[in-house]
């Protein structure tokens, strides 16, 4: 006997030729992930057989395949017209009897004869495979109810199966239209309408990081994350630390959510849901509590376990029951398929007039004619390579974005369809501009740059760009010399952390200070002595969320810290703490109150001196909490604390002493390690002292070259004399070298010289350094110059055995 429904307590994953990806899927966590504590709501499926059955019941087969036989395949100039009259013949057509006898006992069995309220979902048996997943083809409905009601949906989602932009998709795809077939997963309503909904990946969505689990959620109904309408609260859970049972919570952000999307109270209306403005009050606040993004993240990471591979997840909250559920997961397409060792890189090696700005969507830059379009009925006025720049998309848009060289959105946070198509087709996208069709002109030439970090511009005009090709999958590092990276901002550490490294040897916490905090630390700890009204009211407007000023600091560093310790767990991320000059730190909002004026700041009040004195002693155990919430509340041990321009060895023992008050203690923790810059002449000479009270050392090559030369570097007038390779330099390096190994604690170098001159890599491997850390854009330059290094002093050995 043919089943026209299955239960999902009977269908597996094996069953997607019977019920489409969609619903085998969901079968499939039901049956074999409720028992670890995932919760699906319950439903049932219409098969496959039950969707030929009404094609040969309405004899809709033949007139269907003449339809698609008409269509213009070249420009599709007629595809509205051929998909209106496809899915009309299915809703002028009639379910079989026996089916809509099927589909109401099943609904009965499942309400047990309370009718309720359920979710009637299109799921064809092409769809949610590893090639062929594009969002939103076919339709959904919500928030049905009664027999006739279920009836009429599961009949609009057959018709659904010609959508405009199925059709096209399967054109693209090379499926044949009659070998695709669909079935309704008909599920229990989780009320999310008085909760939240959101989406989840097991990856990183942008850079397809694979250790991070990446939740976003909205106020009500899930749809406004999909559809763009509003900016989603975003939390990044780090796996590793998850599978410890850390606070794996390594980020958060708040989102807009200015709309939240319920059901329409009457039912008389064309659209069953209405969206109303969210609260003031509820967007201030997160969608989740940490316990339910823990909650959330474990089970997607069972998930991954279980299909073995990275998923793209939906959840809801049941505003009734407090409960959370899975309502949805198929395998993620976009990362999960591409050769994350293979980059293009982008830099724009221009500025111009900014228009727009928004969340960034890949990593491209792109110049192309901005095409102001208010909806798909306008696909006509866009070229092949033009920009399409709108108010929001949806899936209806999908045939004519294929068109585009990128998209611009006014609505939309990284989860929303123009994000998910922009990441499908390959091309940038900048989402949630707000402004964007107000101050971009229809026809102007336009830059849209998505490589400057998450955030993305649209600049006037276009730009000179430069694309470079890397491929690190066959990059071989040097056998000895560990090669190190300097990382400052935290949304670039994922991307960077696929480039060949053996970790972070300097990471600047002034990226996050000044990008991300923006407020002096001092402000915060002494809020209500501060007298410049003007920041109060600027700091106000950053700290609402923190009844505890300090906090603020504390959170946002630790997260910017976590982020760069994640993306390159396990190996080290040596953190420097604050080395802000003066007149840099008056520049925070609310310095000015809290910093002396100095003649020569190079060399007056900064580094350690600061942290054991009165002035800068509260803010430095602000930086001292966020490194310990890091490492002990985070789990993330394999950051390491850096002290910079420590001038003497009584200095350095100050600093240990308040970093052990502020609960950075390694008699505690064994595992801990705190290094010093040596960029003072006097670290050289006091080497061994100093190796008595740090771990390791890192020589700042900047700062010791002009000590040791006597020469400001940013004197243009002198900038001639400034070089690393100086003889009186290079000694100072290498008795810092030997110094260091004679003790036996570790010693690397931070500066882009031995990428820059082979001959100065060649002289710091033969002295024996342990690492050498290099910005980004050096780093295959380096490498290559270390393992020459290396090989000539590997021969010179060899000959000198040899004699």
């Amino acid at each position: 006997m043919i089943d026209l429904i299955k239960k999902f307590s009977n269908i597996r994953i094996a069953d997607t030729n019977i019920v489409g990806g969609k619903n085998s899927s969901l079968g499939e966590m039901f049956t074999q992930l409720s028992a670890k504590g995932i919760k699906v709501p319950d439903g049932f499926a219409t098969t496959a057989y039950a969707f030929t059955g009404f094609l040969d019941h309405n004899e809709l087969k033949q007139p269907l395949l003449q339809l698609m036989q008409q269509l213009d395949k070249k420009d599709y100039s007629n595809l509205r017209e051929i998909g209106k009259k496809a899915r009309e013949l299915f809703l002028q057509a009639k379910l079989p009897h026996d089916l809509a006898e099927a589909i109401t006992r099943s609904y009965n069995e499942l309400c047990k004869g309370n009718y309720f309220e359920v979710a009637v979902r299109s799921s064809a048996t092409a769809e949610d495979l590893p090639q062929a997943s594009f969002a939103g083809q076919h339709e959904s409905y919500l928030n049905i109810k009664g027999e006739d009601e279920l009836l009429k949906a599961v009949q609009k989602c057959f018709a659904s199966l010609y959508t405009d932009r199925a059709i096209k998709y399967r054109e693209d795809n090379g499926f044949k239209h009659e070998g695709v077939l669909l079935s309704v997963g008909v599920q229990k309503m989780v009320r999310s309408d008085l909760a939240c909904a959101g989406v989840g990946f097991t990856l990183e969505p942008e850079s397809g990081f694979r250790d991070i689990i990446h939740l976003s959620g909205v106020w009500g109904l899930g749809e406004n994350i999909v559809q763009g309408t509003v900016t989603p609260d975003e939390f990044f859970v780090f796996k590793p630390t998850l599978r410890m049972g850390r606070n794996a919570l390594i980020q958060k952000k708040l989102g807009e959510k200015t709309k939240t999307m319920i059901y329409a109270a009457d039912k008389s209306n064309s659209s069953p849901v209405v969206n109303i403005e969210t609260p003031a009050e509820k967007q201030e606040q997160f969608v989740l509590n940490d316990e339910e993004v823990t909650q959330l993240a474990n089970w997607a990471l069972i998930i991954e376990e279980h299909y073995q591979k990275p998923m793209d997840i939906e959840w809801a909250k049941d505003g009734i029951s407090g409960e959370l559920f899975i309502v949805q997961a198929r395998p993620e397409t976009v990362h999960s398929q591409r050769n994350p060792f293979h980059i293009k890189e982008y830099k724009l090696l221009e500025k111009s007039e900014l228009l727009a700005e928004g969340n960034a969507i890949g990593e491209k830059v792109v110049c192309g004619i901005a095409r102001i379009l208010r909806s798909p009925v306008e696909a006509a006025k866009l070229s092949k390579g033009e920009i399409v720049v709108t108010d929001i998309t949806s899936p209806d848009w999908d045939p004519l974005l294929k068109k585009s060289a990128a998209i611009v959105t006014n609505k939309g946070g990284r989860t929303s369809h123009a994000s998910i198509v922009a990441r499908e087709l390959g091309v940038p996208a900048v989402v949630g501009c707000n402004t964007a069709t107000q101050k971009i002109h229809d026809g102007e030439m336009i830059t849209v740059s998505c490589c400057e970090g998450k955030t993305g511009y649209v600049y006037k005009g276009s730009l000179k760009t430069q694309e470079t090709d890397l491929d690190f999958s066959h990059t071989k590092k040097p056998e000895t010399t560990e090669v190190m990276m300097i990382v400052g901002d935290p949304d670039q550490a994922f991307r960077l952390s696929f480039y060949p490294n053996d970790g972070v040897g300097l990471m600047r916490i002034e990226f996050i200070i000044t990008h991300f905090i923006r407020v002096h630390p001092m402000a915060l700890v002494k809020y209500n002595e501060l007298k410049d009204g003007t920041a109060r009211q600027k700091i106000d407007e950053l700290t609402h969320h923190y009844p505890d000023k300090s906090k603020y600091f504390i959170d946002k560093l630790a997260q910017g810290i976590a982020t760069i310790a994640a993306a390159f767990y396990p190996k080290d991320v040596i953190v420097r703490t604050s080395d802000f000059k003066t007149n840099e730190y008056a520049n925070l909002i609310g310095g000015k109150d809290f910093e002396p004026k100095e003649e020569n700041p190079m060399l007056g009040f900064r580094g350690a001196s600061r942290y054991y004195n009165e002035l800068y002693k509260d803010g430095f155990r602000l930086e001292c909490e966020a490194i310990k919430k890091v490492r002990s509340e985070m789990g993330l041990t394999n950051v390491k604390v850096m002290i910079p321009f420590c001038r003497t060895v009584e200095e350095g023992n100050k600093v240990i002493q308040v970093m052990k008050e502020n609960g950075l203690d390694r008699d505690r923790d064994e595992t801990l390690e705190i290094y010093v810059m040596a960029e003072i002449p006097n670290n050289v000479l006091d080497a061994e002292e100093f190796a008595q009270v740090f771990d390791g050392f890192s020589i700042g090559s900047n700062d010791l070259t002009q000590l040791t030369l006597g020469i400001d570097r940013d004197s243009a007038i002198i900038s001639n004399l400034f070089s690393e390779q100086t003889a009186g330099v290079k000694k100072m390096i290498s008795m810092v070298i030997h110094k260091a190994k004679d003790k036996g604690v570790k010693i690397g170098l931070c500066g882009q010289a031995p990428s820059d001159f082979p001959e100065f890599a060649a002289f710091l491997v033969e002295q024996g350094i342990n690492s050498i850390s290099f910005n980004p854009d050096a780093i295959l330059k380096g490498i290559e110059n270390i393992r020459k290094a290396e090989l000539n002093t590997a021969e010179l050995n060899t000959e000198f055995e040899l004699i």
